[in-house]
């Protein structure tokens, strides 16, 4: 059996924010809920982040970080942690995925994948 000691569940909501967005100039905004759970039997912290938001004109902006919304939460076992942001992308769709990098209660150093999610526009994707 694969060790569950550091592991780590993300998931992810979208929204668009029509009036924060100005589709006329290129501008759509994405407010992203996201919730993370210590599936693992390890406390660990979040300390960084690094995101690859692409559009669908494949334009990329990566960001990364130290924290989430000002936070390195600390996940214990069994323990989620939800937070919301925002990102603008210059098309109506597109794609976010990234990682978050964790420090364990006994030093270890790891990775957590964020699977890719899409941001849509409502009624663009059918």
């Amino acid at each position: 059996m694969p060790d569950k000691k550091y592991e780590i569940t993300v998931s992810a909501r979208t929204t668009f924010i029509p009036d924060q967005s100005d589709t006329d100039n290129g501008r759509y905004v994405f407010a992203y809920t996201i919730t993370i759970t210590n599936t693992g039997n390890v406390p660990a912290q979040l300390v960084s982040r690094h995101w690859v938001i692409t559009d669908a004109n494949n334009q990329v902006q990566e960001v990364r970080g130290m924290g989430v919304v000002g936070e390195q939460p600390l996940l214990r076992p069994r323990e989620s942690f939800e937070y919301t942001s925002g990102t603008a992308i210059a098309t109506p769709v597109g794609t976010m995925r990234g990682s978050y990098q964790m420090v364990a209660e006994d030093g270890v150093r790891f990775d957590v994948s964020i699977p890719e999610f899409t941001l849509s526009m409502p009624r663009v994707l059918h």
